[in-house]
């Protein structure tokens, strides 16, 4: 209420009293009844204690508000005595001295000015328990949610019991059989997530994060923390300076490549195609302790390294039982274009790794209406089971428009998969509009089809998803 915060922030100086501060600005009269009659300590709205109009005191109270310029409004209605003394308490605050019928008006409500400054202590307690015990001076927290409702057609059907369903991420739903004998498979899904980052800085430069996601997510499109409800460390980590042009960082369940300045500014909203075509290199391993530095060259041009590691059971990281996965880049960026080089080995076995390669590419118009275009391509050896080598490779092309009315309009194409050599490749493609419905919440559409292999129906999926932060 807007009387307290007057109050709190200023209480008058007063005979009666010791000199507390006080602000002459709005006093909501309506409030203060309120409060009034709520308090079981203060009643004072019983008429005959009500200060009328044509009454000494109602119209030394409207000649003092006039004189000091105070900005409160007594009308010619009935005042309680409880709000006299919040405008003696206002209006008074400040001064050093007072005339006779000021004085007057203090000696009258005494009581009740006594009795405001009582509350206010009692709320400057409360306010001092609560920073006392508050979460941290240091520490900023930001929230996300994010629901999303979509149907995905084209899932595998099973039968079990003579009843076919097709399965989505575990969403079960009947098949339709189709006028002409065939069949579709499609699924509805109503899935959310949501997300706790915690920022804590110790020297101004430094950064500890902690994510905290909780969700149940269905639609494999969508990163939306499919953790059964449960809330989990999604990632921890602690970045500082080491000198004036070195990045550090260290954490658990952190992607390696955290440091990495990969060239690509397209933002679609899937897992799929937002890598930039960056599916192994990017170092997404969830191998859980991640490491990583980057040097800054300055002009635009960096170099970073990024590590993941899993301990085996009976030894630590960096064994040769446990499993390891590392990668350098070498970027360099600039306002509207950019290139980046990924190098990237990643153990599978003991006896087995995988290496790819990525190179990325971006440029963004300055001109106003024209898309910005990413694109990547990422080749690989992957070991095999019989210490063959194949061949892989992943391509991705991306087109966002970031102005398209108040929204960000993008459309993309890659592979969902990595191709073998001499292998069929499997296409997605995306097309989505997000549109800022104010400052916390955006509203996604978003329509992809995914090429499936040979004898597997192609999957189509239309889905909306409205994210909410603050």
């Amino acid at each position: 209420m807007k009387i307290f915060q007057s109050l709190l922030l200023a209480p008058a100086v007063l005979g009666i009293i010791s000199p507390i501060s006080a602000n002459a600005t709005d006093i909501n009269l309506e409030d203060l009844n309120s409060y009034s009659n709520s308090s079981q300590s203060v009643r004072f709205t019983n008429n005959y204690l009500n200060i009328q109009p044509g009454d000494w005191a109602h119209q030394s109270i409207k000649d003092l508000v006039m004189s000091r310029g105070c900005n409160i409004n007594v009308s010619d209605k009935s005042l309680t005595r409880f709000e006299a003394a919040a405008i003696l308490n206002s209006c008074l605050g400040d001064v050093a001295e007072v005339s006779n019928v000021e004085r007057s008006l203090i000696d009258e409500f005494s009581s009740e000015i006594a009795l405001i400054r009582g509350r206010v202590d009692g709320i400057e307690a409360r306010m001092n328990e609560f920073e006392a015990g508050s979460f941290s001076s240091t520490t900023v927290a930001s929230f996300s949610a994010d629901f999303a409702f979509g149907a995905v057609d084209g899932k595998t059907a099973t039968t079990s019991g003579g009843t076919t369903t097709a399965t989505v991420g575990g969403v079960d739903n009947v098949v339709i059989q189709n006028d002409d004998g065939t069949t579709s498979n499609e699924a509805f899904s109503f899935d959310y997530g949501y997300q706790i980052d915690l920022t804590t800085s110790f020297t101004g430069e430094d950064s500890f994060d902690v994510s905290l996601d909780a969700g149940q997510g269905t639609l494999a499109e969508l990163d939306l923390n499919s953790g059964g409800n449960s809330l989990v460390v999604d990632g921890i980590a602690y970045t500082f300076p080491l000198g004036d042009k070195t990045t550090v960082f260290f954490g658990n369940s952190m992607d390696g490549s955290t440091l990495f300045s990969t060239a690509c500014v397209y933002g679609g909203p899937t897992n799929t195609l937002d890598d930039c075509g960056n599916l192994n290199s990017a170092l997404a391993v969830g191998l859980g302790t991640a490491a990583g530095a980057s040097y800054d060259f300055g002009n635009g041009l960096t170099a970073a390294i990024g590590y993941e590691g899993e301990g085996a059971t009976t030894s630590g990281i960096g064994t040769k039982e446990g499993l390891d996965a590392i990668a350098g880049q070498v970027a360099y960026t600039k306002d509207n274009f950019g290139l980046s080089v990924t190098l990237a080995e990643i153990e599978t076995s003991a006896t087995e790794s995988d290496t790819f390669t990525a190179f990325n590419a971006y440029y963004a118009p300055i001109e106003s209406g024209f898309p910005s275009i990413s694109v990547g391509y990422e080749w690989g050896d992957v070991g095999g089971a019989a210490s063959t080598e194949d061949e892989t490779s992943h391509y991705f092309i991306g087109l966002q428009w970031d102005e398209i009315g108040e929204g960000t309009f993008g459309i993309a194409a890659g592979t969902h998969t990595p191709v073998i050599e001499d292998g069929d490749e499997l296409m997605m493609y995306e097309a989505w509009y997000s549109y800022p419905i104010n400052d916390g919440m955006t509203i996604t559409p978003l329509v992809f089809t995914k090429n499936m292999a040979e004898g597997t129906d192609n999957q189509t999926g239309i889905i909306v998803k409205t994210s909410f932060s603050f």
